[in-house]
């Protein structure tokens, strides 16, 4: 596994030697809003109940003999390559057990974490046949950071709630109540996306190869066609341009996403690669396992709650930046929010306009009201 296997057990064993992160928690991985959205999920009424019934009816037996009869699964003999790149992810996060793993014939890219009692990772044709060597690595590395932050159990359930309010659309209050669990745990997922994203490039050790595999699954595989830099400014233009109505648009278009958008995904784990965090990491300084008994929650409320501060203060969105100056007490709010929606407020006057002119501290790149 990694740096401590022979070559000769496989083509495919990396030849270059990979940082290991013995006895690492997921905390030193996982998104604080990660964390934050699964507090806030365990604290929605009726989920402690939902989530207890479906432990208990959920038929993980079946699940597990679903994908033995319908699928490969990886070993030695089949996939030899992913089973190395599996069991390399394993060693460098430190997961004692290594998740069973299987190829399941879909021509869409895919992969998940699912499981009740113990996870298992599946992977789709359409994902083995469009990445790389090592841009397949950080994906294998971002399901087993799923496996060890916890996460297949709440997926396991977020794909059963989402089959079952299908079923139960013409029942009015059965599928408001479990829409509204589908909908926190969407929220949920999105965020433990990013620290998938964290966990695949403490395994891979390679953003470029990241970065990669996000590209390829938004375009496909033209790598030629793309350009990392040129894929990083379009998330940067997805977050700043446009007015408020274009934040409201954003939040309405996610909602109903299992993953978060890939340009979004990108840019921040490249923000996360380049902090200081992601370096002490790698310098070996790192949360334990063993302290995770010693953490509070009051402590990661605490964090996530600077986090959101920080990211909503640097954020280019217009919703974010109106927030940001609620908060620090800026003038003429009524004005900015008009200047948000300006496309609405067709009829304003001359004068209006000129009254409600913006400040000369407003970014330059500000487009004018009504710019689409």
């Amino acid at each position: 596994m990694g740096d401590h296997m022979p070559e000769e057990s496989h083509e495919n064993v990396p030849s270059r030697q990979r940082r290991r992160f013995e006895g690492i928690s997921s905390r030193a991985y996982e998104h604080p809003a990660d964390r934050s959205a699964l507090v806030a999920l365990r604290k929605l009424t009726g989920f402690d109940t939902v989530f207890k019934a479906l432990s208990g009816l959920l038929p993980e037996r079946s699940l597990r003999l679903l994908f033995l009869s319908d699928s490969v699964r990886v070993s030695d003999a089949q996939f030899a390559h992913l089973n190395v790149m599996l069991r390399d992810a394993c060693y460098i996060l430190d997961l004692d057990k290594v998740p069973p793993m299987y190829v399941t014939q879909d021509p869409k890219p895919n992969a998940m974490c699912i499981g009740l009692d113990e996870p298992i990772i599946v992977v789709t044709t359409g994902l083995v046949e469009l990445l790389d060597e090592e841009e397949m690595r950080a994906v294998i590395g971002h399901e087993v950071g799923h496996a060890l932050s916890g996460h297949s159990v709440y997926r396991t359930i977020l794909l059963f709630l989402t089959s079952l309010a299908l079923r139960v659309a013409w029942i009015p209050l059965g599928n408001l109540a479990i829409m509204a669990i589908v909908t926190a745990l969407r929220e949920w997922f999105r965020k433990s996306e990013l620290s998938a994203d964290r966990a695949g490039l403490l395994v891979g050790q390679d953003l470029r190869a990241s970065m990669r595999g996000l590209m390829k699954i938004a375009g496909g595989n033209h790598l030629h066609e793309m350009n990392v830099d040129a894929f990083l400014a379009q998330a940067e233009e997805y977050e700043a341009g446009g007015d408020l109505r274009d934040s409201v648009l954003k939040i309405l278009n996610v909602m109903p996403r299992s993953h978060p958008f890939t340009t979004v995904r990108a840019a921040e784990l490249k923000k996360w690669a380049e902090s200081r965090d992601y370096q002490r990491i790698m310098d070996g300084h790192y949360p334990r396992r063993d302290e995770d008994g010693d953490t509070s929650v009051t402590d990661s409320f605490r964090q996530s709650a600077a986090s959101y501060a920080t990211d909503v203060k640097n954020s280019k969105d217009p919703l974010m930046k109106l927030v940001s100056d609620i908060a620090g007490g800026a003038g003429d709010l009524g004005g900015r929010v008009r200047r948000g929606f300006g496309g609405f407020a067709t009829g304003s006057s001359t004068s209006s306009t000129t009254k409600d002119a913006p400040p000369k501290d407003t970014p330059e790149d500000t487009p004018p009201p009504g710019t689409p």
